[in-house]
């Protein structure tokens, strides 16, 4: 749901509106899921579907998609803080954001605002999270 939620919003910033056929693309997932899944987020009041219209966020559903992006970008931003690749974030976000609390977000927002006010401490934090290089050849 939140994946949707999450593409719909894209695409109506982005274009306008949003199809399911682009939403079907975006995500790789048959049109006929996405559909069915419209139907779902229609019925809990979270989108306004027209079949070969497209496809609105409510008010409420708009809360929830802003929220889902929040919490990606805050997840990325920590995680990019410590030198990680952009495809190991990407994956580990896809992950992480659906299952962080948002007590722990917070915590974790507020760790990442912390470590980018203060570079000597992000410095010293990177030092103890990079692993010994013996470690790192054998991981890869």
């Amino acid at each position: 749901m939140d994946d949707y939620l999450e593409q719909i919003l894209h695409l109506i910033e982005a274009k306008g509106y949003a199809r399911a056929v682009d939403i079907s693309k975006n995500l790789a997932i048959s049109q006929a899921s996405v559909t069915n899944m419209l139907q779902r987020l229609d019925a809990e009041g979270l989108v306004k579907h027209e079949k070969y219209r497209g496809t609105i966020l409510t008010d409420e559903g708009h809360r929830i998609a802003h929220a889902i992006i929040e919490r990606h970008e805050t997840l990325t931003r920590f995680l990019r803080l410590f030198g990680i690749d952009e495809d190991t974030i990407y994956r580990d976000v896809e992950g992480m954001e659906h299952h962080v609390s948002r007590p722990t977000l917070g915590v974790i927002r507020a760790v990442a605002d912390a470590l980018e006010a203060d570079p000597a401490l992000l410095e010293k934090v990177r030092k103890k999270c990079s692993p010994p290089a013996e470690t790192q050849a054998l991981s890869q």
